[in-house]
């Protein structure tokens, strides 16, 4: 499903939790929420979180927002609410080798379906972030900006940054020469010339042209050409 249910609407001041609200008038829940966190990194894993909240007073989590818009400190707020607040939430850690072995936009349906999979409670409807994903064992709609008027997928998108993020710095402890712990793996002036002078360490994705340009390699032909280039996805 690719619209709301018949008869549903979504008033424009709804504010971020209208979806579900409009929803739940359908008798449609629990209601999931799916994102992604480091689609345009070219280095580390891409992570994928999912999140039911509950209805009423109980779902609110202060603060929330697109986990792009919010400041690290007030993401590592909004998680720990949402952690403690959620009916069910998941985060699906995909490594950069598997990204590499079925490209960017596989993987990327891929983590969101295992989210979803993994919630310990079965979504009855799911929202997703821009594009329709099949095979998510429930009808959902694709919600342009998902992240920013949704709260079920703002929460996602929390779960997701706020673990890529930890994981990312824990990389930067073992390969310090690339400041991982300050881009989080996406390109930076301070990234390009680390890959400039080292060339590329183990966790990087040889997908992209800009890693396989720092290893001396030809662009793939299923690749795009400014793939590694958008910081904070």
């Amino acid at each position: 499903m690719s619209t709301l249910p018949r008869g549903a609407t979504v008033r424009r001041d709804a504010g971020i939790y209208g979806y579900e609200r409009a929803l739940r008038r359908h008798g449609l829940e629990p209601i999931a929420g799916v994102d992604e966190a480091g689609r345009g990194a070219c280095a580390g894993p891409l992570v994928a979180g999912a999140a039911i909240l509950p209805p009423g007073r109980a779902g609110i989590i202060p603060g929330l927002a697109d986990s792009k818009l919010l400041t690290a400190a007030a993401r590592e707020r909004c998680y720990d609410q949402i952690v403690r607040r959620a009916i069910a939430w998941s985060v699906v850690v995909v490594s950069h080798d598997e990204c590499d072995r079925l490209g960017m936009h596989v993987a990327n349906v891929e983590a969101l379906r295992r989210a979803v999979a993994k919630l310990a409670v079965p979504a009855a409807y799911v929202l997703t972030d821009g594009f329709p994903v099949d095979g998510l064992g429930a009808p959902g709609l694709a919600v342009w900006k998902g992240d920013r008027v949704a709260a079920c997928v703002a929460a996602a998108s929390v779960l997701a940054k706020v673990t890529r993020d930890r994981l990312m710095v824990d990389l930067d402890s073992q390969w310090p020469a690339y400041d991982f712990r300050t881009h989080k793996g996406y390109i930076t002036a301070t990234h390009t010339a680390a890959l400039d002078l080292h060339g590329p360490c183990p966790v990087h994705r040889m997908r992209f042209v800009n890693v396989r340009r720092a290893a001396g390699l030809e662009p793939l032909a299923d690749e795009p050409v400014d793939a590694g280039l958008e910081f904070g996805s």
